[in-house]
C-alpha cells in the first residue's frame, strides 16, 4: 500500500472547534506546487528530501500525539473534521428511522462520546466474555474460547480468517495464521538490542498493571504477566519473519481437516469451523505449519490457568481503547512506549476511529457525495489509463523480457481492474446492532458483525467488487489475487491531486506515489507470482525470472545499507516489494506525462521539474524514532526519506533534469533497473 504503516488518524483539536491556526494552511496552493516547503540551504545534489521539504518539515514539527507527521496526515486531518462535521450534522437534524444506517452513525457516535456512561459502566459490558474464560475446565472448554473470540477479532494465539484460494481465486476457503502476540512482531520478544529489552520489561509491567485494572491482587497480576510473557516468548519464536511471508508459497499450505489434524491434534479444527459458521468446511490454508507445531506443543504443557491469564489479557487488550479511562490510558502508555507519541488523541478522533471501523462504507457514502464530484472522477481514471498505457508500452520494449513472458504480463495488465474513487455498491449494514448504550458492547458487535461476514465469505464465489478499504482513506493498494488495483476518493484530493492543477504536479504526486506505485506492485517480487487472472502460478520464462531476482536483490541491497533511529538498518528483504514499486511509479508516471499536450518539449525541463518536487512533497513527512524502529522491524515500506531519495539515487530522468553530479549521494552508480 502507499501510505505508511503508522499513519492513522490525523491532529485533533478541541471538539467542535476549527482546524488549527496553520495547519490548514500546510496544504494551501492555487496549482499544486509548493516553493515555500523549500530548504534551499540544502543542495538538491545531496539530499533532494529535505531539499524538497525542509521548511516545511520545520514549520510542521510532529504533534504531541503523533509518532508521525506528514503532508498525508494534513489531508487525513481535513477528511476527519469533514467526517466528524456531517455526523454531528445527523445528530442535530430530524431523528433517523430506528434501526437505520444514519441513526447507526448518530448512536455510535454519541456512545463514543459518553465519558460518564462509558465510567459508569465499567468493565460490566465485557464481564460475560471474561466469565467464558474463567469457565473454561477441559481443552475442549479452551477450543470453544478460542473460537469464540475468533469472533471478537481477538487473534489469540492463533487467526482463524478467509482468503482467495492462491491456486483458484475463484474461490474463497478458510485460513489459520499465526498470532497472539502483543507486542508488534517477533523481533520485539527475541532481539537483545537495548532498546528492544527495555521495551520488554515495560510490556511486562503494562501487562500486570491491565491484569490489576480488571480486578486482580497486584501480586496476582504480576506473577501472571510474566507468564503471559513467556508464552508469547516462545508463540514469538515460532512465528514466521515478515520478510518471509512476502514469499506467496511459503504462507500456502492447503490442509484436509485430518491433515490439519495430524499436525496439530489438540485444536479441534472442526469445532472452530462450526463456530464461526462453517460446518461444511473440510479443509483450510494452515498458512505457517511450524507455527502450529509449537500451538500444539503449548496446548498441552501451558496449564489451563495460565491460558485463563493470557486470554483474558488478549482480550482487554483487544478492547481498552472502548473501555473507561484507567483502561485508555493503560493502554495509551504502552502505545507511546512503542510509537513516541507523548499524549493521547482528543476523544473525538478516537472514536471517528472506531466509526470508520464498524460503519466505515455508510461514511464513505456520505464522503464521496461531498468530496469527489464527477469530473474528479472522471480525471483520475483517465490518468490511470494512460499510466497504464505506458506500462504497456514498457513491456512490449523490456530488452530483458522474452517474447512469451512479455504476452503474459500484457494479458496481466489487460485484465487488471481499476477501482478508482468508490465501490459500485454501498456495503449492507442492517444486521448491526448499534444503539447509545455502552461504547464497548457497541464495538464488540461490530466487530462480531464484520467478523461473520468475513467468515461467510467460505465456500462462495469471490466478489471482485468488493473493497478492503473506504473511500476516505488517504491511501491505495493492489491486491495480487483479485489482480486489481484501488485508489479511495480520500487520497484523490489535495496535495496529491487536484482537477485544475498542472497535469506535472497530478502526476508527479497520485501518479507517480499512487497509480503507477500500486500498478507496478502486479508485477514485483511478490506480485509477479501471480498471473491475470490472480492465481498463484508460475508465468515467467526461467532466464526472465533470474533477471528479475537480480534486479530486485539489487533493490534489497541498496535499501538494507540504510539506517533509522541510531543506526538501525532496514530490512531490504522486506521492503523491497514497496521499493520497486516506488521506483516503477516515478518512470511510468513520467513517461505518461509525457504523452500529454501539456508536457510538450519546449517546457519539457520546467514540466519535469514540476513532476519530481511534486514526488518529493507526497512523501513530506516525519517519524518519531520509536516508530521508525516499529517500522524496520514490521513495515514493508521504506521510511518517507528513502521512498524519495532511494527512489531518485536510480532514475536518471530526474539526475538529468536537476543536473545532479554523478558523484553525489543522490546518485547510485550501479542503478537497480526493473523498468
Amino acid at each position: 500500500t502507499f501510505v505508511l504503516a503508522c499513519t492513522a488518524l490525523a491532529l485533533g483539536h478541541p471538539a467542535g472547534g476549527a482546524e488549527p491556526a496553520g495547519q490548514a494552511d500546510a496544504l494551501a496552493s492555487k496549482d499544486g506546487r509548493y516553493p515555500d516547503w523549500i530548504d534551499r540551504t540544502i543542495p538538491p545534489s545531496r539530499d533532494f528530501f529535505l531539499y524538497a521539504n525542509g521548511s516545511w518539515l520545520k514549520s510542521n514539527p510532529i504533534p504531541p500525539d503523533r509518532s508521525y507527521w506528514g503532508a498525508d496526515m494534513v489531508l487525513e486531518q481535513s477528511n476527519q473534521v469533514l467526517i466528524r462535521d456531517l455526523l454531528t450534522s445527523l445528530g442535530a437534524g430530524a431523528a433517523s428511522p430506528p434501526g437505520g444506517t444514519r441513526r447507526k452513525l448518530v448512536d455510535l457516535y454519541a456512545s463514543g462520546m459518553d465519558e460518564a456512561g462509558i465510567e459508569s459502566a465499567g468493565i460490566r459490558p465485557l464481564q460475560p466474555e471474561l466469565d467464558r474464560i474463567a469457565a473454561i475446565g477441559n481443552l475442549d472448554g479452551l477450543n470453544a474460547e478460542l473460537s469464540r473470540l475468533q469472533l471478537l477479532a481477538v487473534g489469540a494465539p492463533l487467526q482463524l480468517g478467509q482468503m482467495q484460494d492462491f491456486r483458484d481465486s475463484s474461490r474463497v476457503i478458510a485460513v489459520a495464521s499465526q498470532g497472539g502476540l502483543g507486542l508488534p512482531n517477533r523481533d520485539y520478544y527475541l532481539e537483545n538490542d537495548a532498546v528492544f529489552e527495555a521495551t520488554r520489561r515495560e510490556y511486562v509491567l503494562h501487562v500486570a498493571r491491565m491484569l490489576s485494572l480488571l480486578g486482580d491482587s497486584a501480586a496476582d497480576a504480576e506473577r501472571e504477566s510474566r507468564t503471559i510473557m513467556a508464552l508469547e516468548t516462545r508463540l514469538a519464536r515460532a512465528s514466521m519473519p515478515e520478510a518471509d511471508q512476502r514469499d506467496p508459497s511459503a504462507v500456502y499450505h492447503p490442509f484436509e481437516l485430518g491433515r490439519a489434524h495430524a499436525l496439530a491434534p489438540r485444536i479441534d479444527w472442526a469445532a472452530m469451523l462450526r463456530a464461526v459458521g462453517q460446518p461444511g468446511a473440510g479443509s483450510l490454508n494452515v498458512a505457517m505449519p511450524d507455527f502450529f507445531r509449537v500451538l500444539d506443543r503449548e496446548l498441552g504443557a501451558v496449564p489451563l490457568a495460565d491460558w485463563k491469564s493470557y486470554l483474558r489479557w488478549q482480550l482487554v487488550d483487544a478492547y481498552a481503547q472502548f473501555l473507561p479511562a484507567a483502561f485508555v490510558n493503560e493502554d495509551f502508555h504502552m502505545r507511546s512506549v512503542l510509537s513516541g507519541a507523548h499524549e493521547l488523541q482528543p476523544r473525538w478522533l478516537r472514536v471517528l476511529s472506531a466509526e470508520d471501523e464498524a460503519l466505515g462504507y455508510a461514511i464513505g457514502e456520505m464522503y464521496v457525495a461531498r468530496r469527489f464530484p464527477p469530473e474528479a472522477k472522471r480525471a483520475a481514471v483517465d490518468m490511470v489509463e494512460r499510466i497504464r498505457a505506458a506500462l504497456k508500452d514498457d513491456l512490449e520494449t523490456l530488452d530483458w523480457m522474452t517474447p512469451a513472458t512479455r504476452r503474459a504480463a500484457a494479458r496481466k495488465l489487460e485484465l487488471m481492474q481499476l477501482r478508482i474513487g468508490y465501490p459500485d455498491r454501498w456495503r449492507d449494514y442492517s444486521g448491526l446492532e448499534i444503539d447509545r448504550g455502552p461504547y464497548v458492547l457497541n464495538m464488540m458487535r461490530a466487530r462480531e458483525f464484520e467478523q461473520r461476514r468475513q467468515f461467510d465469505k467460505i465456500g462462495k464465489p469471490v466478489d471482485r467488487g468488493e473493497w478492503s478499504m473506504t473511500p476516505q482513506t488517504v491511501n491505495a493498494y493492489y491486491d495480487p489475487s483479485m489482480n486489481s488495483l484501488t485508489i479511495p476518493a480520500g487520497i484523490l484530493q489535495p496535495p496529491y491531486f487536484d482537477v485544475s492543477w498542472p497535469d506535472a504536479v497530478n502526476y508527479g504526486a497520485t501518479g507517480a506515489t499512487t497509480v503507477g506505485h500500486e500498478m507496478t506492485h502486479g508485477f514485483d517480487d511478490e506480485g509477479a507470482r501471480f498471473d491475470g487472472t490472480g492465481n498463484l502460478r508460475d508465468w515467467w520464462a526461467p532466464e526472465d525470472s533470474k533477471k528479475f531476482r537480480a534486479a530486485t536483490r539489487c533493490i534489497a541491497k541498496q535499501y538494507s545499507g540504510y539506517t533509522v533511529a541510531g543506526g538501525l538498518h532496514l530490512q531490504g528483504d522486506l521492503v523491497t516489494g514497496e521499493a520497486a514499486a516506488d521506483l516503477g511509479g516515478v518512470i511510468l508516471a513520467l513517461r505518461a506525462l509525457h504523452t500529454l499536450p501539456s508536457a510538450g518539449q519546449s517546457d519539457r525541463p520546467a514540466v519535469d521539474r514540476d513532476f519530481f518536487m511534486a514526488f518529493a512533497h507526497s512523501w513530506a513527512g516525519a517519524t518519531r524514532p520509536e516508530q521508525a524502529r516499529e517500522m524496520v522491524a514490521t513495515d514493508p515500506h521504506p521510511p518517507a526519506e528513502f521512498r524519495t531519495n532511494g527512489t531518485l539515487a536510480d532514475d536518471a530522468a530526474f539526475q538529468a533534469v536537476f543536473g545532479i553530479p554523478a558523484s553525489s549521494p543522490m546518485v547510485k552508480r550501479d542503478r537497480c533497473v526493473i523498468w
